[in-house]
């Protein structure tokens, strides 16, 4: 005969809880992506490809070959020459500065690169189109992920409110990266390099003949605050941006997004092994440290030695106070 027993006497016994309602947040909850997309901003270069296979619709398949993965390559390819410029440009204008550790010396390497990347057809190909193409594709990326997760979830259907009494509407814009931020802001930063450098010459002389590194220089000796404080925001996030960015591209940095999720209170750290934390962090300090160098190697010859030469004299140094005086510096 089988042995009947109340449930409530064995050894795991059932517990009842209460029913208690669900806070929502206060803030606006991102759409979740879908199994087939990378959980980073598509905008960034923290952007994983689509893979072949996937669909470039909701519901259809296809062979990946959407906006999303056309906007991405065309972001990637446009930061390589940009790379190649700024390689240029910083040894110009800081490492042979602090090898010779004199703004007079390092002028005429100046002029002779100026013929590589400063001529009519160079400058605009090299400098002006894939900053233009770099930019304009994160923000397109970002418009064309929003209008996705619009017509994969919807905005008036009950799964895009949340749950409880304050009914805040999750938000169909993807999350950002460090590297997203810090590429939009270094935007301004660098918009008003060249409007100084750049556009502000041409503008008052017609041409930037004259324009070099004592121009530099002589920016510092009239205002060294304001001057200090632009060329450090440019510098850190120049080497932050295309450091994290291309090692992005070569999948060898960590996510950078693990930040908006611990101000949620959902770290996802928690569930990860300690190993996979530890290899993260070692790949976060690697990537930080090239960070960091290659903003070192900008600053001891920009900030060391250019940002400390003085101011010119002559007609010279009145033809820069006129120019900064147009823009009220």
């Amino acid at each position: 005969m089988v042995d009947r027993r109340d449930s409530l006497s064995t050894n795991v016994s059932l517990l009842q809880l209460d029913p208690a309602p669900i806070d929502s947040p206060e803030v606006e909850r991102p759409v979740p992506p879908l199994e087939d997309e990378s959980s980073e901003d598509l905008e960034s270069p923290s952007a994983s490809l689509p893979s072949k296979g996937s669909a470039s619709a909701p519901g259809l398949s296809g062979s990946g070959r959407g906006p999303i993965y056309y906007l991405t390559r065309l972001q990637k390819y446009s930061s390589y020459a940009m790379n190649t410029f700024f390689a240029l440009h910083i040894t110009n204008v800081s490492i042979l500065p602090a090898i010779t550790g004199s703004t007079d010396a390092s002028e005429t390497y100046l002029l002779m690169t100026r013929e590589i990347y400063q001529t009519a057809i160079t400058e605009p190909l090299l400098v002006a189109l894939p900053a233009i193409l770099h930019i304009g594709s994160g923000i397109a990326l970002r418009l064309v992920r929003r209008s996705q997760n619009v017509q994969r979830y919807g905005t008036t259907t009950p799964g895009f409110w949340a749950v409880g009494s304050h009914r805040k509407r999750m938000s169909p814009w993807p999350e950002m990266s460090y590297i997203s931020l810090s590429g939009y802001a270094l935007s301004f930063f660098y918009s008003a390099h060249v409007l100084v450098n750049r556009i502000l010459p041409l503008a008052v002389e017609g041409d930037s003949s004259n324009i070099g590194l004592a121009y530099v220089a002589h920016g510092f000796a009239r205002s060294p605050w304001v001057s200090g404080i632009f060329y450090a925001g440019l510098i850190g996030l120049s080497a932050g941006h295309i450091v994290w960015g291309s090692a992005k591209w070569l999948n060898v940095a960590p996510s950078t997004r693990g930040w908006l999720q611990r101000r949620k209170g959902t770290d996802a750290s928690a569930v990860v092994d300690k190993k996979t934390r530890k290899e993260r962090r070692r790949k976060w300090l690697a990537v930080q440290g090239v960070a960091a160098l290659v903003a070192g190697l900008w600053a001891v010859g920009g900030l060391g030695v250019v940002a400390r030469a003085g101011a010119s004299d002559g007609w010279v140094g009145k033809l820069y106070d006129d120019m900064f005086m147009r823009i009220g510096a």
